[in-house]
Parts: C-alpha cells; structure tokens; sequence
C-alpha cells in the first residue's frame, strides 16, 4: 500500500506553533475557546500527523475504485467500511435502502459531417440508451434555452441538440445537464449533447445525473467537452452543417439494495441528542471518487477514529454517516431521515462535506429556523450561533482554516435542516474541483494529504465541541 511520509521535525513544529497559538487566544473566561483549549489542542495535534486515515482513503480509491449506486464497487467499499470500523473499535451498523442501478454500457460519439472524428462523451447517469445501430442526425447548436425555444419544433425535429452554453458557474450551468434533454424533446429532438459542467477543461467529458419530465420522450443525453461544444458553435456560425452518430449501451434495471454507513461515539450524558457528520459514500463510474465524494468520507470517519483513539467521549453522540446514492437519487439521506421519525429534534447539528478536499478554510453554516425557541428574532438566533462557531474555529486560525460564512448545509443534510436541523459544510477554497468533478480525472493524485489532514482535523475538532458544548447552536 503507497504511504505519504511527511518529515518529523516540519510537523513536531507545526503541533507547537498551534500549541503556542492556543495559549495566546484571547477570550472570555466561560467561552468555548479557553474552555476546549485542551481537548482541541490534543485533537489537532493527532489529526494533523495521521497517517491512518490517507491510508483508508488509499485503499478506497486505488483498490475499490468509483463506487456507482447499484454497483459491486459500491457494495465493496461498503462491506470493507463497516469491518474497518469494527476493527478499530467503533460501534457501526449498515442502514438499508434501495437505490437506483443504471449501468453506462459501451458508447460512443462521432462526427460524420463536415469532417468525421470522434467526439470525447460520456452519458448522462440515467440516460436511456440509442437503439444498437446508434443514432445519426443533424446537429443543432444553441447557446441556452432561450435559443432552443425560439427555433421551435420546425428547427429542432429530428435533430441532435447541442447545448454549447456558456459558462456561467456550476449552479447555472448545470441546469442544461438536469433537464436539457426533456425540454429538447418536447420539441422532437432525437438526442441532446451538452457542454460539460466545467470553467476549465483539458478536453475532458463530465458526467452527471439527469432528470426526464413525465410529459416528454425519453431520449438518449451525453455530455460532451467544452473543446468540442464551443467548435460545434463556431462550426454553426460558419455556416457548415454537422451530423453526429451517438451510440449508447445504456440501461436501467430494478432498484437494487444498499445501505448508508453508520458510526458512532454514544453520547456520556444526552445519547440521544446527535451531531452528525459526513459526506456520500459513492461515485459516479468515472475515476475513483476520490474529491466526490471519498476523500470527505474517510475525513469524516478519520475524525471519529482520532476521537475514539484519544479516549474523547462527548456528552451528545457524535454520528458519522457516509451516505449512499446521494449522486442519482437522495436515497441515503431520505433513508437515513425516515430512521429517527417525524420529528428531527433529536439533531441539534448536521455537517456535510460535499466540495471535494482542497485546502479547508472553514465553515458555512445555516439555522433553518425562523427564530429561537426563547422567542429571538432569526438574526438574533444567527448572531447567536455564529458567535459559539466563530469560538470554536478560533482553534484553526494557526492552519488557516477559521471562516465561519452564511449559507451551509448539502444534498444529504437537506432532509433534516429541511425539519429544522441547523446545517454545515466543511468549505475549501473550492480553486479546481471543477475542473475534476464527475471525470475520469477524479483520482487520488489531484489530493494533497496536508489538505486531507486539515480537513480530519476540522471535522473532529468542529463535530467533538458541537457534541460536548452545554449549550446548542439553535436555542430550543
């Protein structure tokens, strides 16, 4: 198995500048800073020389691989999480549910007309498939939905519809991945080609789920480079037509089953008060999962194992959950909701980390209430919570890492901060994650071990005091 050896002396020093920089905090006497000095200064000092937890994320991505709901992969790691956990000592169960099985098949793309080459595509997660001879068609380009209404039913029938958009951030950009293919359809488009997801690419493909509406026809989607969709474009405005031949092998079959990984340190005093923390445990069928979503996992789970290790027992539990199927359905943390019933107070927090592992530089964070339970208006109960975080954070100042931002939460959390759980995410600087999410380049040598290590480090100190602290981010 590789390992990362990181040199003594560099790392002996950095435990005592952050030992240094702990006794220097100024605060209140009764504020969570001075009173977690101790415990967070021991916490830090195990996570940031750690070895343990880049050897599970090794094993993850090198030995199992992407990890797609309905896949052996995914099952695997499932299977090889739980029995890891149960080895080094943590109480762990397997929480079932079903999940979607979609399976890419062998596809392809090609350029007929005006010259013929092959085209870099990858389908779309839950794409129905070309009959086996493929499908050839003429290719129209249109830049946004706008342009695909204004052609109409007259330009768009029969054709391919390229959707060379312009990049406009993940969030905008990516509604042309979600639903471009049913709004092409219900103009008689044959197939749909979009632009990846990406600001930045080195001519690769990035896959992603799509979402077919009921009153439209199912029809074959792909993504295609930014290199190619923007050639189709300018191809357009020369003048030249295009045909493409698009063959996909793509299937979906019954829901198969699953689980969500579960681990815990049972509360001292209120067990069944829970902190809960952690990322998706499986991945699209590209890559290794490593930045989406596996390195967050196993930080998560690491923490936990550096808690348990330290003999660190909160008065809350503190809960690790590494949810399945979060990228085709929301099967994980719809089950994992329904598993504590209709009333989700038993949560006092829920963080996710769903950005890949760049350089952590904090926190965002959401209360999903109006107001306080003793009657604070929401700003009241905002500055409140922000204030115990912005304490609790101070202990990553000497790792850059003390953000505390408006606005938290992620696909798996949004269930519960939907019923009132206050939200968190786990922020890096977020510089290439685009660049690599959804690809075949989503591997383990796009991830720094010091960043992995920050990010253990944030999720044991942040997920412990959130556990212990006397009081609760949300009054109640």
């Amino acid at each position: 198995m590789l390992t990362h050896s990181v040199p003594a002396p560099r790392w002996i020093a950095r435990v005592l500048v952050l030992t240094c920089a702990f006794a220097s905090v100024s605060s209140a006497q009764d504020s969570l800073t001075d009173r977690y000095r101790d415990d967070a200064g021991r916490i830090l000092g195990a996570a940031l020389v750690d070895t343990h937890g880049w050897e599970k994320l090794e094993h993850l991505t090198t030995v199992i691989g992407h990890r797609l709901s309905g896949s052996k992969g995914l099952e695997n790691a499932i299977d090889w999480a739980l029995g890891e956990m149960k080895a080094e000592g943590l109480t762990c169960y397997r929480q079932p549910t079903m999940v979607p099985h979609w399976v890419r098949g062998k596809e392809s793309a090609e350029l007929v007309e005006p010259v013929q080459r092959s085209v870099a595509m990858l389908g779309l997660g839950g794409s129905v498939g070309t009959p086996p001879a493929g499908i050839t068609a003429p290719v129209i380009v249109v830049r946004d939905f706008d342009e695909l209404d204004a052609l109409g039913r007259a330009g768009v029938e029969g054709k391919i519809v390229v959707y060379a958009v312009d990049w406009e951030g993940y969030g905008r950009t990516v509604r042309y991945r979600v639903g471009g293919a049913s709004r092409a359809a219900k103009l008689g488009a044959v197939a749909v080609l979009v632009r990846s997801a990406t600001g930045s690419s080195l001519h690769t493909p990035h896959t992603g789920t799509l979402r077919y509406d009921d009153d439209a026809p199912r029809i074959p989607a792909a993504a295609i480079t930014v290199e190619d969709a923007l050639w189709m474009r300018r191809t357009q405005v020369l003048g030249r037509a295009m045909r493409v031949t698009l063959r996909m092998g793509a299937q979906t079959f019954e829901d198969a089953p699953s689980a969500n990984v579960v681990a815990e340190i049972r509360g001292s005093e209120l067990p069944d008060e829970v902190v809960v923390m952690g990322g998706h445990f499986d991945s699209w069928d590209v890559g290794q999962g490593a930045h989406d979503d596996g390195a967050p996992c196993m930080a998560a789970w690491e923490a936990l194992t550096i808690l348990h290790r330290l003999g660190l027992q909160p008065r809350r539990t503190l809960r690790v959950v590494l949810w399945t199927a979060e990228e085709n359905s929301g099967a994980g943390a719809d089950a994992y909701r329904e598993s504590i019933g209709e009333d989700a107070s038993s949560h006092v927090a829920a963080i996710e980390m769903d950005g890949g592992c760049e350089r952590p530089i904090g926190f965002g964070f959401t209360l999903a209430s109006e107001e306080g339970a003793d009657g604070a208006t929401k700003d009241e109960a905002n500055g409140r919570a922000r204030k115990l975080l912005e304490e609790i954070a101070a202990f990553f100042e000497p790792i850059d890492a003390a953000a505390i931002r408006d606005g938290g939460g992620g696909a798996d959390i949004g269930p519960l901060m939907r019923d009132g759980v206050p939200g968190m995410s786990l922020n890096t600087v977020g510089e290439h994650y685009f660049d690599w999410h959804h690809t075949h380049a989503d591997t383990l040598d796009k991830i720094e071990p010091t960043d992995f290590r920050r990010a253990v480090a944030l999720f044991a100190v942040m997920g412990y005091v959130l556990a212990d602290m006397p009081e609760t981010l949300a009054v109640r």
